[in-house]
């Protein structure tokens, strides 16, 4: 269970770095959030010149704006729930293909203090990392901490997996 706790400052570097590798590569990003509320999104935007290369964020707290912003089937959320590897791969999915992005990342999960079910800990936040015309990666981490430790650690999860991505 990961315990370490990002700081403002790594969150801003790894957004930074980001920036330079999308900018470079002349990408765009999208993201599609529910746990962390729009936090990736506001990270990127606090670095100048991200207008360059994110080109739009959606936050999807509800089942149903999933549905209507993403395209996330009702079968899979009926199925799966929320917090799924299938869930954040039609969120990413549906990201790139209601935007310009061709580099997407999705979140949800379960940041606390309530909403847990059996097996499906609080702390427990899936990810997938999309890309135009490419694959969709998924991955879940069980973070440990109150709600704000949750999401700050799911937020520069995201960040970093967008880097590998990128690279």
């Amino acid at each position: 269970m990961p315990t370490h706790l990002p700081s403002d400052a790594e969150l801003q570097g790894l957004a930074e770095r980001l920036g330079e590798c999308m900018f470079a590569a002349g990408m765009q990003l999208a993201l599609a959030e529910s746990c962390t509320g729009g936090w990736v999104a506001k990270i990127v935007t606090d670095i100048v010149g991200s207008s360059s290369w994110f080109d739009r964020g959606f936050v999807t707290y509800t089942n149903e704006s999933k549905q209507a912003l993403l395209g996330v089937p009702a079968e899979t959320l009926a199925t799966e729930g929320a917090v799924s590897a299938m869930t954040v791969a039609a969120m990413a999915r549906g990201a790139l293909a209601r935007s310009h992005a061709q580099l997407s990342c999705a979140i949800s999960g379960i940041a606390g203090p309530g909403g847990a079910t059996p097996g499906k800990p609080v702390g427990l936040v899936w990810f997938a990392w999309g890309v135009r015309d490419g694959d969709v990666r998924t991955e879940q981490q069980i973070f440990a901490g109150d709600r704000e430790a949750v999401r700050r650690q799911a937020v520069a999860h995201a960040l970093r997996g967008l880097l590998d991505v990128c690279a």
